[in-house]
């Protein structure tokens, strides 16, 4: 299973991850969340159900110079990137079910498909400027 939880050791794993085109979820939470808590076990869960992927916790907190200025509302939220293409940034119900839903759509798409979508809208734009890890990674490590 490829599950991190990333700290200031470890995540040269994560940007290995995404220079090596592997798709990354990754949730975005705080220690001090209660439903971050909660979603942890069922992360945790999925993350087993899906070894071929990388999946990743981020502490907001913790990370804050890798995650910056990112746009966090609510708890959780994820990421979904492969390589340098952000697939998906938002807020989830604390169950995996919808976020498994979206990841397994993406999975579908070609590249061409993730290419078009990344730049469809003025919302998707912003995502592959300010939520894409691997650049962030870049800056830090």
């Amino acid at each position: 299973m490829s599950y991190q939880k990333l700290d200031q050791t470890n995540r040269r794993q994560l940007a290995d991850a995404l220079r090596n085109d592997t798709w990354v979820v990754a949730c975005l939470c705080a220690a001090w969340c209660g439903s971050c808590r909660e979603y942890d076990i069922a992360f945790n869960a999925w993350a087993a159900r899906y070894p071929q992927h990388h999946f990743v916790w981020i502490d907001i907190e913790d990370q804050a110079d890798l995650v910056g200025d990112l746009d966090i509302d609510n708890f959780p939220t994820l990421l979904i990137e492969r390589g340098a293409t952000v697939a998906f940034f938002g807020p989830m119900e604390p169950d995996t079910r919808l976020a498994e839903r979206i990841l397994l759509s993406q999975l579908e798409k070609s590249d061409a498909d993730l290419q078009r979508e990344a730049i469809s809208t003025e919302e998707r734009r912003t995502w592959q400027e300010e939520c894409n890890l691997l650049a962030k990674l870049a800056d830090v490590i």
